[in-house]
This record gives C-alpha cells, sequence and structure tokens, in this order.
C-alpha cells in the first residue's frame, strides 16, 4: 500500500490520543517472504544480537548495515516525513526546544553530528517461547519520538502467541498496557519514550514501553524501522 492512500488524519488522530496506529499493510506478502529471508545471510547486517544472553529476553535480531534492503529505504524516509510534523507538535506540548526537520536525511545528520552513526533498522526472529522484554529503541541523545514496526509473518498460520505489548506509565499511575494486533504486512507506529497527555491540571508526560509476548508455535519475523540513528 503507498503511503499517500493511508488515512494519515486517522493516523495522527490515534497517536494523539493513544500513543500508537495500526497501519498498512505496508509490504505485500513477497516482500515479507523476502525480508524475512535476509536473516540467513550475513552481508546485510553489521551485527547480531542474542537476547538471553544480555537480559533482553529470548530470540535474536540482526541490525542492518549499509545499504539498507530496498523495502526499508523506501519506507524510512517517507514515514520520517510523515510523521515530523507529530513528533514536532509533541516537542512543543512537553515544552522542549527540539524541533524536527522536515526530511529524514537532514535528521541523520543531526544524528551524526552528534556520534550517532549507526543505522538502527533491524530483522527480529522469534521461535517458540521467545519474547522480548519491555524496552525503549534510544541508541543515544538524539531521538526521533516515534518508530515503526512490520509483522513479516503471518500470525495463526506461521506462528501463535508472539503478540505486539505496549505499555503506557503515566505519573502517579500504574502502567496500562496494550495489546496491538497485527496482519500479515501490518505496521504499527507508536511513541519511542515520552509523549504529551492532555490532563486536568495541564500537559504531562506518559513514558512508553514496547515488547513481544512469547511465542507458542512457529516462527515470528519483524522488521523495525527506527529513524534516529546509533551511536
Amino acid at each position: 500500500m503507498a503511503l499517500e492512500g493511508l488515512d494519515w488524519t486517522r493516523i495522527g488522530a490515534e497517536l494523539e490520543s493513544v500513543g500508537h496506529a495500526v497501519v498498512g499493510p505496508l509490504l505485500d506478502g513477497e516482500s515479507c517472504t523476502a525480508l524475512a529471508g535476509l536473516y540467513g545471510q550475513d552481508a546485510p547486517f553489521r551485527s547480531r544480537v542474542m537476547m538471553e544472553r544480555h537480559g533482553f529476553g529470548k530470540g535474536e535480531y540482526k541490525y542492518f548495515s549499509h545499504p539498507l534492503p530496498e523495502p526499508i529505504v523506501a519506507l524510512r524516509a517517507p514515514l520520517y516525513r510523515r510523521l515530523a510534523p507529530v513528533a514536532n507538535r509533541w516537542a512543543a506540548a512537553m515544552g522542549l526546544d527540539t524541533r524536527y526537520p522536515a526530511e529524514h536525511a537532514e535528521f541523520l545528520e543531526r544524528c551524526h553530528a552528534a556520534g550517532q552513526t549507526r543505522p538502527t533498522p533491524l530483522l527480529l526472529k522469534y521461535g517458540p517461547g521467545d519474547y522480548n522484554c519491555l524496552h525503549q529503541d534510544l541508541y543515544g541523545e538524539t531521538v526521533f519520538p516515534l518508530q515503526v514496526a512490520i509483522l513479516l509473518s503471518a500470525p495463526g498460520t506461521d506462528f501463535t502467541g508472539g503478540e505486539f505489548v505496549l505499555t503506557e506509565q503515566r505519573p502517579r499511575m500504574q502502567s496500562r498496557a496494550t495489546v496491538v494486533p497485527l496482519g500479515l504486512g501490518e505496521a504499527v507506529i507508536f511513541a519511542v519514550d515520552q509523549r504529551p497527555v492532555q490532563g486536568t491540571r495541564g500537559t504531562y508526560r506518559a513514558r512508553h514501553r514496547h515488547g513481544v509476548s512469547p511465542v507458542r508455535s512457529g516462527a515470528r519475523y519483524t522488521t523495525g524501522i527506527i529513524f534516529h540513528d546509533a551511536a
């Protein structure tokens, strides 16, 4: 689906109200299979992480190296362009001085000037019993406040379990969890860390984390599009 065909009014409203929005599918089945199929290769990646070794959960993921795969390239800059206005509204509402340029290339220049030069788009692989602990993908001081995860496997066919989970922590309140159902090729856009929430006494900052519940059977692949680079 072309990004221009998405309902960006609806997406913007959901990001403002709950901090995430499901979109797509952004990739067709053939593209999902091809992207997931890269996992067994070495050349497209700069590093591999075994989650259990670091206490991140169970499963593994690889960070892409340059040049990024064409489907990632085709989505990363256009998605950033659509999300930069949301990011700027959030920054203004939270009283932050940061403002985000309209184009992703300009934002990456800011990352690189801060010493964040390593690409962050990644491919995640889960098998039975694998899961991802709640976390945030920050990678340095320069952070774009939204990111995207795209499911590359068909739920109920390729795998069971493995639900995408988001939590929101509001001041002086317990965390609220949301399970986000995704279909093959569908994406969720969500807050990386903080977003503004309008309360009865003004605007406050809600903190977000994300993860994946245990996979019960099969294999689950996901690609993550993070807009800031890593230190």
